[in-house]
């Protein structure tokens, strides 16, 4: 089976929302469950229904996590060169229009999260920053057409 990169925080992060789901999660969703079935008729039982699918949503991504912490190889991001860019390189790109600065980390596709600044090294973006430099002008399509940006600076933690 293929490895799948990951950073050591987002390892950290997998395991413990595993462990979560395993030790909160889906013990209260059991307790749920016993506690609608006591309301009697469990077909016109909505909370029975409602539990019963959350059930289903933890027991999912139990299986979910569990194979991508077995598949998962921690990338350590300071094992590379810090002349361009690679797994787990946080960047600092400018916008060669507007000259917005935006900083990203380049991470594997399952800790990806746009909202923190992390964006997957499968993305347009990521697939358009692995191998550059400081200075280099980096182009992509996005859903809003074609981006240019110029990398600014490479840090690996």
């Amino acid at each position: 089976m293929e490895r799948i990169p990951i950073t050591a925080d987002g390892n950290r992060r997998l395991t413990e929302e595993l462990k979560n789901l395993k030790t909160v999660e889906r013990p209260a969703i059991i307790r749920a469950i016993a506690a609608a079935r006591e309301h009697g008729d469990l077909s016109e039982n909505a909370e029975y229904h409602a539990a019963r699918e959350r059930q289903s949503f933890i027991e999912g991504r139990i299986i979910e996590l569990e194979n991508l912490t077995k598949l998962a190889e921690v990338v350590d991001p300071l094992q590379f060169s810090t002349k361009e860019v690679r797994f787990g390189a946080k960047v600092t790109l400018a916008d060669e229009e507007s000259d917005e600065k935006v900083t990203y980390q380049l991470v594997g596709e399952f800790e990806a999260d746009i909202n923190d600044g992390r964006i997957s090294t499968t993305s347009p973006l990521g697939r358009a920053l692995i191998g550059r430099h400081v200075g280099d002008s980096v182009e992509f399509e996005s859903p809003r057409g074609t981006r240019y940006y110029e990398l600014v600076k490479i840090k690996y933690k």
